[in-house]
C-alpha cells in the first residue's frame, strides 16, 4: 500500500486565524532567532499553540476544516471500501476499470490471520493459518494458503486477459478480479476529517491493513500541521 501527498492548503496558522476571525483578530508567525539575534525560521506563538489545544479539547472543529489535503492512496479494494465509509469532509475520485484495462496487481498479506475466538463476528485472532484443505468433486488435498492464493491470482489474471482479448467489455471483464486487486484514488479532505479517520482506523480494533493505511496518512500530515495534528489526535 502506498500514500502520496498531491497537494495541501493552509497550515497551523490557518487554524488559528479561522478561530480568531470571530473577534475580527489575526495572528502572525513568531520569528525565531538565535542567541546572536539571527532569524532562523518561524513558529506559532505560545498563545496560538494554547488556542489550538483549546479548540481541539473542546471540539471546536470548524477551524480545523479550513486546511485541506489531497492524497493519492493505492490500496487493495477491500481496504478502499472501508476507506470510502469515511464520507463527511472527504471527496474521492477512483481509477475506473470501465476505462482502464492494464495488468492488475494484487495484495499479498505477510500472514493469514485466524478468526477471532468466541462470539466476535469481525476482526482477527492471535493465531496464524498456513494450510487449507481443498475439496472438489473427485478428491481433496491439503496445501499452503500462500501457494493456493498465488495460483488463484494467476487464474484470475489470465481469465481477465483472455476475456479482454476476446473482445469483452472491460466493465464486465473486471468482475473476475478479486478484492485483493490494488486500486488507486485521489482523496481530498479537511484536516479535521483526516484526523477523525486517523483516530478511528489507527485503533487496535480496526483491521490491520487499514491501520497501516492510517499510519502512512499520519506520517504525511503530521509534519505539515504539527501543532494541530497533535492536538486533534492526542488531545
Amino acid at each position: 500500500m502506498k500514500v502520496e501527498l498531491i497537494d495541501r492548503m493552509g497550515n497551523d496558522l490557518t487554524v488559528v486565524n479561522a478561530a480568531r476571525v470571530s473577534f475580527d483578530k489575526e495572528s502572525e508567525w513568531e520569528v525565531r532567532t538565535t542567541s546572536e539575534g539571527v532569524s532562523c525560521g518561524v513558529r506559532l506563538s505560545e498563545k496560538d499553540v494554547k488556542l489550538i489545544n483549546y479548540l481541539a479539547k473542546h471540539d471546536h472543529f470548524t477551524p480545523f476544516t479550513h486546511p485541506q489535503i489531497t492524497l493519492r492512496e493505492t490500496v487493495p479494494i477491500f481496504v478502499a471500501r472501508q476507506r470510502f465509509k469515511h464520507v463527511v469532509g472527504f471527496t474521492y475520485n477512483e481509477v475506473s476499470r470501465r476505462y482502464v484495462d492494464d495488468d492488475p496487481e494484487f495484495y499479498t498479506p505477510e500472514v493469514w490471520r485466524s478468526r477471532p475466538e468466541g462470539s466476535v463476528k469481525q476482526g482477527s485472532g492471535e493465531g496464524e493459518v498456513r494450510t487449507i484443505k481443498i475439496i472438489n468433486n473427485v478428491e481433496s488435498w491439503y496445501c499452503e494458503i500462500d501457494n493456493a492464493y498465488q495460483l488463484y491470482l494467476e487464474d484470475a489474471r489470465n481469465l481477465y486477459k483472455a476475456m479482454l482479448k476476446a473482445g469483452a467489455a472491460p466493465e464486465q471483464a473486471r468482475m473476475v478480479l478479486p478484492q485483493s486487486m490494488y486500486t488507486s484514488y485521489y482523496v481530498t479532505g479537511s484536516l479535521a476529517a483526516f484526523a477523525r479517520f486517523y483516530k478511528q482506523r489507527i485503533d487496535d480494533h480496526a483491521q490491520k491493513e487499514i491501520q497501516g493505511l492510517a499510519k502512512q496518512v499520519g506520517d504525511i500530515i503530521q509534519p505539515l500541521y504539527p501543532v494541530s495534528w497533535k492536538a486533534l489526535v492526542e488531545g
